[in-house]
Parts: C-alpha cells; structure tokens; sequence
C-alpha cells in the first residue's frame, strides 16, 4: 500500500514509462475523435490511472522518484525538518562528482 500523498515510482525509467502511457493515452482519447468518435474517450481513464490522477500528481510523482534517497525527512514534536541523506548513495555521487575533476 503506499503512503498517503506519496506519487514516486520504484524508479526513473518506470515512472517516465508511466507518463509516456498516460499522456499518449490522454492525447489519443481526443486525437481519434475524428475517426472512432466517442469509442476514443474510453483511453482517457486509461491515461488518468497511469498519471495515477491528472497530470500534475504524476509531475510530483517525477520530483519525488529524482529526490527519494537524496533527502531525509525527520519530524519530532509537530516539527519536521529536511536533511539532505548521508550514505551510501550520497558516496557514490560525492565519488562521481570526483572522477570528472
């Protein structure tokens, strides 16, 4: 089951993959009206579940899939702070970053 307001894929491609089948299958469901009439708005929910809602939830959906691992959400006493994660991830892009210099 997935958290309450959380939109994220288990990654990049799969969650690109989801837009790519959403906003085709909404841009279909209006393009063909010209050549299968009404019958084409039926990929238009087709299109909704992959966005998983509007295009908007799935634009979040993309910033939280970049972000997740790179930031640390922590919250005490009805206070919530945003820490960037240090790991093992955190490493490997420090490294990177090294390499190139």
């Amino acid at each position: 089951m997935r958290e309450s307001g959380d939109f994220a894929s288990a990654s990049v491609p799969r969650h690109l993959a989801r837009g790519a089948v959403g906003f085709g299958s909404l841009a279909a469901s209006v393009l063909l009206i010209p050549l299968t009439g009404p019958v084409s708005l039926l990929l238009a929910p087709v299109g909704l579940l992959a966005l998983h809602g509007c295009p908007l939830c799935w634009t979040v959906g993309l910033a939280q899939t970049l972000s997740r691992g790179r930031l640390r959400r922590s919250c005490e006493d009805g206070r919530c702070e945003l820490t960037v994660a240090r790991g093992p991830a955190q490493k490997e892009v420090r490294d990177r970053a090294a390499a190139r210099t």
